[in-house]
């Protein structure tokens, strides 16, 4: 069982997180007054992709090369590159928040993606513990962003409908039910078998890997409806035109043989 952090050992995370804060704001207002033109949500996107690129990074460092293993060592006591991450993570999750609660541009379920992360970085920042798994979910949960943006990017500059949105819409959906789902799956069941982990961990875990699912299942809608439309357009391009039928002896048009006997 982990124990809370002292006062002392808590004014480093809660500078940090403020620093954060502070950094994704100024980052938003630069590129508000860069690209006035486009929009403040163009802005927020810009941050989104920033921060996505940024905390995969970061968390890939802190999983694969200065450690440990969140599938071994679920509920161990923090590292300060651990709380680092957390830190720059939480501060952006707060903007983020912050500047979908005023534009009112996400439903119910991204905020409650936004709550949840929060209320988990929260508790392992708060804790002292359970920071090795909460940047492995964070690692899952990120590393698809950035091609969610530049979907909506694309979007935006009319450069969707193609070649390269079909590339970015099948990476992002294979990252997704592999990494967030597949090898997610499996990160919340070490973190539920783990004895170090607390129940709120474990409870926490529970909720964010049902949200997971719940992105899924739209995201596979998602997949089949653009499938199944670009089939149909596909069947439409290459069926035949104004409903003729083409006989298989050699292709000679109906009645063409009853004519020729008649001359």
């Amino acid at each position: 069982m982990g124990t809370s952090l002292g006062p002392t050992q808590t004014a480093m995370p809660v500078l940090e997180v403020t620093c954060s804060l502070v950094g994704w704001s100024c980052l938003y207002l630069l590129l508000c007054r860069t690209f006035p033109q486009r929009g403040s949500e163009w802005s927020c996107r810009l941050v989104t992709l920033s921060h996505g690129i940024v905390i995969v990074m970061l968390t890939a460092y802190v999983l694969f090369i200065d450690g440990p293993w969140p599938f071994t060592h679920a509920g161990t006591e923090n590292t300060e590159l651990q709380t680092f991450s957390l830190a720059v993570c939480l501060g952006y999750f707060f903007f983020d928040l912050g500047w979908c609660a005023r534009h009112h541009t996400e439903g119910p379920v991204m905020l409650a993606h936004h709550a949840g992360s929060i209320a988990g970085i929260l508790l392992a920042l708060l804790m002292g513990v359970s920071a090795c798994e909460t940047c492995g979910v964070i690692f899952g949960s990120e590393i698809t962003n950035p091609l969610l943006q530049t979907r909506w990017f694309l979007r935006r500059l009319g450069r969707y409908d193609g070649a390269l949105g079909d590339a970015v819409d099948l990476l992002f959906i294979s990252l997704f039910a592999a990494v967030r789902v597949g090898v997610g799956g499996f990160l919340f069941y070490c973190e539920l078998t783990s004895p170090r982990t607390t129940l709120v961990m474990k409870l926490g875990g529970v909720a964010m890997y049902a949200l997971a699912w719940v992105f899924m299942v739209d995201i596979a809608r998602f997949g089949y409806r653009k499938s199944r439309a670009k089939y149909d357009r596909w069947r439409g391009e290459h069926r035949p035109r104004g409903g003729e039928h083409r006989p298989r002896g050699g292709g000679r048009p109906p009645g063409a043989t009853d004519a020729q006997k008649s001359e």
